[in-house]
């Protein structure tokens, strides 16, 4: 929870850095659309974004989610018979990754209509105030809080302009 300290040109530089041969437009619409979905319900939109990097192969995909689904985070991505949410455009696929993020990271009500039909499913809310707390239970891996910090630490150490 609480606000990302990175800008627009932060996050595309270091998203471009690690995927030069993603479609740039994109990436902006989607560093704006965190940034601006993320400050309505109060996460860190740094924390959203790098999530997607690592869960999309920095938009890359090639495990059970594809692009076309716009799930950004693997939702409901359990094995091929289910491969994970579809929504219908960008901003309701950012929206539900950043809801369910605030599912993991607060007890407080949602900020606009709920989106993230796995929402529900996060028990007891607020149970990951930190993302070392995603481990083991965002994802089985229990390593996954340590790899968003790296990726985090690694966006905050990127060359500035």
């Amino acid at each position: 929870m609480g606000a990302g300290t990175a800008d627009m040109e932060t996050l595309v530089a270091f998203f471009r850095e690690n995927n030069p041969e993603a479609d740039e437009a994109k990436v902006y619409r989607l560093a704006r659309l965190y940034r601006e979905e993320a400050a309505v319900e109060r996460v860190n939109a740094d924390v959203a974004f790098i999530q997607m990097c690592l869960e999309t192969g920095f938009l890359r995909f090639g495990n059970l989610v594809t692009e076309d689904m716009n799930n950004f985070c693997g939702l409901g991505a359990i094995g091929p018979e289910q491969p994970g949410l579809r929504f219908p455009d960008e901003r309701t696929g950012v929206r539900a990754h950043v809801q369910h993020l605030q599912a993991y990271g607060s007890t407080e009500p949602l900020a606009q209509e709920l989106v993230d039909p796995r929402y529900k499913y996060v028990s007891p809310r607020g149970k990951a105030a930190t993302i070392g707390g995603l481990g083991g239970t965002w994802a089985a891996d229990r390593q996954y809080g340590e790899k968003l910090a790296a990726l985090l630490t690694r966006l905050y150490n990127f060359p500035a302009g």
